[in-house]
């Protein structure tokens, strides 16, 4: 059974003025309302609720009748401020469900708070000076449904800046509109992988910074191009009726071979004994893998030239198409040492993998305005409304 706690409040001091909730000034009042209850804090097991009756004011300011503004509420929300935030902490830590569960209450009050809350931080934030941002896109539904997501990657800050729907041109430029042609022309670093929507905004807005591509998207279409490589040889194979030498070998193409273990790199070892396209695009990939261990944009220029001109002349389709797209974007891919390689898209990819954790947590969010909210409230580092109570 559920205990419960009214706090039944004082009526207000005679001859005290409201104050309107429009211009948050003093105004005559004009009637009462019947009781409301906010709930507050649990206490104890205790579900507590504060009964107050509002008055309304007729408000010269305004030229409308209102309710009064009150201390501990926002509008006609139902929960205390206090409370909200209260929750609000609690669904950073827990899933909302969880949270609702937890202070026995229910998820779409959950969801009023960490919308108060959100709101509020963003409202308030300061963006500031934005030396670096990373821009990626992430899956958030079936059917190709992703998110464009744009973060601050500056040394001595990462956060989330802004959440567009869908991966667009229209969608990122939303992100420019926010922040203001006057913090977006100071941008100095953009990291983001080779979209070309995303690259004709970044030429528009941050002409004059220094754009990154991002080396995991790199590595990432290459593993995709060695696969489909693989995928078609060992089809091959099968109807030619010679020995299937690539059988259950696709993970071991594609990890590094410092994370095989002992049978797996005997297994590797066996393979590339074959003469075979795949065992070649194989190499290919991993002698690419170097590039990164230079210092100098010159340097790496020069081995990137080679290393495109060898698989140009190996007559294996997947690895030319990257390559070909590895000169077209040679110059940013170059930006990466020319910024001392100070930067990259590895803190957009951490960053990712916690909004794809936020999503996990939600069992689902179905609406893209619940999405939004749940990756501001764990990314964005937002200021939260003053409280006059803490609990932890």
């Amino acid at each position: 059974m559920t205990a419960y706690l009214f706090l039944t409040s004082e009526p207000p001091r005679k001859g005290s003025a409201a104050v309107c909730s429009r211009c948050h000034q003093p105004a005559p009042g004009y009637d009462q309302l019947p009781e409301r209850r906010f709930e507050f804090i649990p206490f104890w097991g205790f579900l507590v609720f504060l009964l107050y009756c509002m008055r309304r004011v007729d408000c010269r300011r305004c030229e409308a009748v209102v309710v009064e503004e009150v201390p501990w509420g926002d509008g006609k929300r139902t929960l205390t401020n206090a409370y909200m935030l209260f929750l609000a902490r609690w669904a950073r830590r827990l899933s909302w469900k969880e949270t609702a569960e937890a202070f026995h209450t229910s998820w779409e009050k959950v969801f009023d708070a960490v919308e108060h809350v959100v709101a509020f931080g963003l409202g308030h934030r300061t963006v500031g000076q934005i030396d670096a941002i990373g821009v990626d896109e992430i899956q958030y539904a079936r059917g190709h449904k992703y998110l464009t997501l744009v973060y601050q990657i500056d040394l001595d800050v990462t956060r989330l800046l802004w959440v567009g729907k869908e991966r667009t041109i229209e969608s990122f430029q939303g992100f420019f509109t926010t922040i203001g042609d006057e913090v977006a022309s100071k941008i100095v670093f953009v990291c983001s992988d080779m979209w070309e929507r995303y690259l004709k905004v970044i030429r528009e807005k941050c002409s004059e910074a220094l754009h990154i591509l991002d080396r995991f998207h790199i590595v990432a279409k290459m593993n995709k191009a060695l696969d489909e490589v693989r995928a078609g040889e060992s089809r091959r194979m099968a109807m030619e009726g010679r020995t299937p030498v690539l059988k259950k070998s696709r993970w071991l193409l594609l990890k590094r071979e410092e994370n095989l273990n002992t049978e797996q790199r005997f297994r590797l070892r066996d393979i590339l004994r074959y003469n075979l396209r795949t065992v070649r695009a194989y190499l290919l990939k991993e002698a690419f893998q170097q590039l990164w261990d230079y210092n100098s944009a010159t340097w790496a220029g020069k081995f990137l030239d080679e290393w495109c001109r060898q698989v140009m002349r190996s007559r294996i389709e997947p690895m030319k198409k990257i390559a070909r797209s590895l000169r077209e974007h040679r110059e940013l891919i170059l930006n990466y040492f020319r910024a001392q390689k100070l930067l990259s898209s590895g803190v957009v990819e951490g960053l990712n993998n916690r909004a794809k954790v936020t999503m996990r947590k939600s069992y689902g969010f179905r609406t893209f305005r619940c999405l939004e909210l749940a990756l501001y409230h764990s990314l964005g580092k937002l200021p939260e409304p003053e409280s006059t109570h803490e609990f932890f």
